[in-house]
């Protein structure tokens, strides 16, 4: 095999970026036996998982950086086109990683991972003797010193946020600013240095993530990230980096990093919340008890599975759905039809039920399903009220609520699913499960490509 020079022209055919943007990563492998003969063999690509079945050791690439591979060498220069020495790490993959198992698709495999890995995320940021929450690593800032956080991410990680801004705001009363990553940059927002700034991203690649970071570090705000992979670029170059334990991630939809962003995002509320005095050491406790019963709920919801797959045959008859819920469960109907839409190729939008009303109830007649989210809380019966109008107008309403709510619903839904009892605070955790399994089962009556939906990508690392 002769030299490769990964330079501009030659990058892009390698799937990767070169010059500012995302970092890249190659690889060197011993005993590659796809090669023309054994021995050591290089390889390169933007994901690490992608390589996990291959090298025991990678490195990555900074900004500006390009390399010259051979089968057995690996030379990289930085942007004034010396010879730079980047750290060599272990793979933390493996190839036992990246298989489905006895999982039809990687999807149903991490649905029914996350009681798991969600446990993994909350003995890390929780003192499950102490029942207190012990993040890992000391804050650089005070958070009374905090006037305000924005919250900034794409996708399923921009809901986790929307989430976390109703627990920010309730147990440690500081507000919040949520934006979309890549309409934040370009609105110019005002920015009061010194305030806290959350960055969320799976991959931490994300081209539009990375951007918003920059330019708040540029503003002088303290930077936080959420990420699945520490050793991603929103990762090195945030302040604080905080990780979820999902472990790799194969599936375009987000599943188990959607629960554990949500885990570690509680915690730190819930430590906000200390560190202002708005919570006693009583109330961190309650809170506490709350979030260690959360993977155990989460294998209850799991056993909804027949059912939900049951119902996904109908579902699969359709081409418009509408997701409906009040408080945390709004953003949580936001990310069960971003689900459906990006599997099974139905069209589907959320809504805040309130405003039903407003506008969205003219889409509903007797062909039109409409899921309503809505645990047994101080907002159900304003939600209630909301399915009888949906109710009124033939609307076929699929309800997710507990075993009070489902007493106390007065409409007769078309399909009850009826989840654990459990305060409704951190509910969003649980009742994500059912809304995945439902677009995952959806998906398999269609027929669609579960784990790679058609036009997208794992890492959006192109804005």
């Amino acid at each position: 095999m002769g030299e490769i020079d990964l330079r501009v022209r030659d990058c892009r055919h390698f799937g990767t970026r070169c010059g500012r943007g995302p970092t890249r990563r190659f690889a060197e492998a011993a005993d590659y036996r796809g090669s023309e003969s054994a021995g050591v063999a290089t390889y390169l690509d933007s994901d690490a998982i992608a390589l996990a079945p291959f090298p025991d050791t990678i490195t990555y690439l900074e900004d500006d950086d390009w390399a010259v591979l051979t089968r057995k060498t690996s030379v990289i220069f930085n942007a004034q086109g010396a010879v730079a020495h980047r750290e060599v790490v272990k793979s933390g993959g493996s190839s036992f990683l990246v298989k489905t198992a006895n999982y039809r698709h990687f999807m149903a495999k991490e649905i029914h991972a996350q009681p798991e890995v969600v446990g993994h995320t909350l003995r890390r940021y929780v003192d499950v003797a102490a029942e207190r929450i012990a993040l890992p690593q000391r804050l650089p800032f005070d958070f009374n010193d905090i006037g305000r956080i924005s919250i900034t991410g794409c996708g399923s990680s921009s809901y986790a946020g929307y989430v976390a801004k109703y627990w920010f705001e309730r147990l440690a009363r500081v507000p919040v600013e949520l934006d979309v990553a890549s309409e934040f940059r370009y609105r110019e927002a005002p920015l009061r240095k010194g305030d806290l700034a959350i960055f969320i991203s799976q991959s931490g690649e994300t081209a539009d993530t990375l951007a918003a970071l920059r330019y708040v570090k540029a503003q002088g705000l303290h930077t936080l990230s959420v990420v699945n992979v520490p050793t991603s670029a929103i990762a090195r170059e945030s302040e604080t980096m905080l990780q979820t334990l999902a472990g790799p991630q194969i599936g375009v939809a987000s599943t188990k990093a959607f629960t554990c962003q949500l885990m570690v995002l509680a915690a730190l509320a819930v430590a906000a919340g200390k560190s202002r005095g708005e919570l006693s050491d009583a109330e961190e406790t309650r809170l506490v008890q709350r979030l260690i019963e959360i993977p155990r709920l989460m294998a209850t919801a799991l056993a909804t599975e027949p059912q939900i797959e049951k119902l996904a045959r109908d579902m699969a008859k359709c081409r418009n759905v509408v997701y409906l819920g009040r408080g945390t469960s709004f953003p949580l109907a936001l990310e069960g039809a971003l689900k459906l839409k990006e599997i099974s190729c139905v069209h589907a939008e959320g809504y805040a039920a309130g405003e039903l009303k407003h506008g969205p109830i003219a889409l509903i007649d007797e062909t039109m399903p409409v899921v309503v989210i809505a645990p047994y809380d101080g907002v159900f019966e304003k939600t209630v009220s909301n399915m009888q109008e949906v109710a009124a107008r033939g609307g076929n309403i699929i309800l997710m609520t507990d075993a009070k709510g489902a007493r106390e619903a007065i409409v007769d839904p078309l399909v009850t699913i009826v989840l654990p009892d459990m305060p409704a605070t951190f509910t969003p955790m649980v009742y994500d499960i059912p809304m995945q399994l439902l677009a995952y089962h959806t998906a398999v009556v269609m027929g669609t490509n579960v784990d790679q939906p058609r036009n997208l990508a794992k890492a959006v690392t192109v804005e």
